[in-house]
C-alpha cells in the first residue's frame, strides 16, 4: 500500500467508540483502490446488553476529489501537504440491539441507525496529527450533532505501524436524549422518565496493522471510551466504561499506471437488462446453473448501464484483469410498488485463461461493491416480511458473470473489444452480519444479458 502503511491506521474509528466507528485513511495513494472487511466485538452501553459483535466491509477508493471507505463517502475540499478537509456522508452506527432486546429496552421505541453529514479535518505534523469532526444527523432519526477533537500519533518499525489516538466527543441533547434518553409514553415504575442533555465523551484508542505481502494489511485495535456521567445516569445504560475491538484484513489493488481521468485511458460502457429470479433460485445456483428460473407470478425487470475504468491489467503476468464500475440501474415492480432507481459502484476482476480464449476469448468475471436502491426492490420487501426481518437501501453487491469476446466470434476487429455475456445482479446484507448493512439476512438476484465496449 506504499505510502498508505504509514496512515492505516488513520483508522480513525473516530473514537472508535462502541457504536460509531469509521475507518479513513486507509488508502493514500491517488486512483487506488481496495476491499477488506472488519470484525468488531464491542460492550454494548445498555444495561443487561452485554456485547455485540459485527462485520464491517470496507469498500475503499482514494481518488483526486472523491473517496469512499467504511460506511463514508465525500468530497476532499482541501488536501494539500499535511492538510486534508473534507465533506462527507457517513452511516452512524448506534442504535438499540437488532437480535436480543434487553428487559431493560422493553416496549420502548426503536433506537435506530441513520446518516451523517459533516466536515472532516486533519492537520498532520512530524509531532502527530491533529484531527476534528463535525456531524449532523441528516437521516432524522435524532436530528443531533457531535464535535469530535482528537490527537494521534505512528510509530512505525518493519512491517508494523501502531497508532495510539486519544479523543474527546462532544454530543449535543438532540443525539444523547435519542439513543439514551427515556421518553414519558416509556416510563415504567423502573424506568423513570429521564433526558441526559448534552455531554463529553473521552476515547483512548490503539490501532495497529501489520504488512503481511505487498498489497495485503492485517488490521486490529482496541479502545476504551468513558460515557458522559449524565449519560451513564440514564436508567437504561451501563454504568462502565466502553470497551471495544477489531481485526480485519485489507487489500490494495495499488495505483494504475495510468489514472482513471487521462484521456488515453478507455470508458467501458456496460448495458444490460434483466428479470428477477424465481423463488429460492439463489446467488450460488444461479452461478452452477442449478436454477435458472424467472420469477413468472411476480415478474420485476431491470435496464441499466455501468460505467467502468481499466484498474490493473495482467495481475503479477496472470491473466486477471480488474476493473471499476460506477452505475445507474432502473427497476420495474410491473404495479406491485412504485419503480426505483440504484446506484451499485464495484470492482471487478475478470480471468480469461482458458484453453480456447485464443480463439475465442471468454471471461469469468466476479465484482464487489455496495448497491443503494432508491426504494427497497419489492422482491425484498415481500421476502423479508415473511420472515420478519428488516430491510435495508444500502446492501452489498455481487456481480458475478461469464461473457465472450463478440470480435472474435464474429472475425471482426472493429469489435475486438466488444463483449455479450450473462451475469446475476446481487444485493445482499452478509447474512445479518452487518450493521453498516442493517442487519439484512436476505436480499434479491436479477439474471440479466448484457453488451460492453470500450471507447
Amino acid at each position: 500500500m506504499s505510502r498508505s502503511a504509514a496512515m492505516i491506521l488513520a483508522l480513525g474509528l473516530a473514537a472508535v467508540q462502541a457504536q460509531a466507528q469509521r475507518i479513513d485513511g486507509l488508502l493514500q495513494e491517488t486512483g487506488s483502490a481496495g476491499l477488506g472487511a472488519v470484525m468488531r466485538i464491542e460492550t454494548s452501553p445498555y444495561a443487561d446488553g452485554g456485547h455485540r459483535t459485527d462485520l464491517l466491509p470496507l469498500y475503499l477508493y482514494e481518488g483526486e476529489r472523491f473517496f469512499l471507505d467504511a460506511g463514508r463517502a465525500g468530497i476532499k475540499l482541501l488536501d494539500d501537504e499535511g492538510r486534508r478537509l473534507d465533506l462527507f456522508l457517513a452511516r452512524r452506527l448506534e442504535g438499540f440491539p437488532e437480535d436480543r432486546v434487553p428487559a431493560t429496552l422493553a416496549g420502548m421505541d426503536a433506537r435506530s441507525t441513520s446518516v451523517d453529514l459533516g466536515l472532516a479535518w486533519r492537520h498532520r505534523q512530524r509531532w502527530g496529527t491533529l484531527h476534528a469532526r463535525l456531524a449532523w444527523d441528516v437521516g432524522r432519526a435524532s436530528e443531533g450533532a457531535e464535535l469530535v477533537l482528537g490527537y494521534s500519533r505512528d510509530w512505525s518499525s518493519g512491517r508494523w505501524l501502531l497508532r495510539p489516538e486519544l479523543s474527546m466527543t462532544w454530543r449535543d441533547a438532540h443525539l444523547n436524549d435519542y439513543y439514551y434518553g427515556v421518553r414519558p409514553h416509556e416510563a415504567t415504575a423502573v424506568r423513570p422518565a429521564y433526558a441526559p442533555g448534552s455531554g463529553l465523551n473521552a476515547t483512548l484508542g490503539l490501532f495497529a496493522s501489520y504488512r503481511v505481502l505487498d498489497n495485503w494489511r492485517l488490521l486490529g485495535g482496541v479502545s476504551v471510551t468513558a460515557l458522559d456521567r449524565d449519560v451513564r445516569r440514564s436508567p437504561i445504560v451501563a454504568d462502565r466504561l466502553q470497551l471495544a475491538a477489531f481485526v480485519g484484513a485489507a487489500y490494495d489493488f495499488g495505483t494504475p499506471a495510468a489514472r482513471w481521468g487521462d484521456r488515453d485511458v478507455p470508458l467501458i460502457v456496460k448495458l444490460f437488462y434483466g428479470a428477477a429470479s424465481g423463488d429460492g433460485c439463489h446467488m450460488a445456483l444461479i452461478m452452477t446453473l442449478r436454477c435458472t428460473s424467472l420469477d413468472r407470478d411476480n415478474p420485476s425487470h431491470v435496464t441499466g448501464v455501468h460505467l467502468g475504468r481499466p484498474f490493473l491489467e495482467r495481475i503479477n503476468g496472470w491473466p486477471l484483469d480488474v476493473h471499476g464500475y460506477i452505475g445507474l440501474l432502473r427497476r420495474s415492480e410491473r404495479g406491485r410498488q412504485p419503480g426505483g432507481w440504484q446506484v451499485d459502484a464495484y470492482m471487478k476482476a475478470f480471468y480469461y485463461g482458458f484453453p480456447w480464449s485464443r480463439r475465442v476469448e471468454t471471461r469469468l468475471g466476479f465484482g464487489v461493491g455496495i448497491s443503494y436502491a432508491s426504494r427497497v426492490p419489492w422482491h425484498e420487501v415481500d421476502s423479508q416480511a415473511r420472515r420478519q426481518r428488516p430491510t435495508s437501501k444500502l446492501l452489498n453487491y455481487l456481480d458475478p458473470s461469464i461473457d465472450v469476446n463478440v470480435g472474435d466470434i464474429l472475425g471482426s476487429t472493429r469489435l475486438r473489444r466488444t463483449y455479450a455475456g450473462l451475469g446475476i445482479s446481487h444485493r445482499s446484507g452478509i447474512f445479518a452480519s452487518s450493521r453498516l448493512l442493517g442487519k439484512v439476512n436476505g436480499g434479491s438476484n436479477y439474471i440479466y444479458t448484457y453488451i460492453e465496449t470500450e471507447f
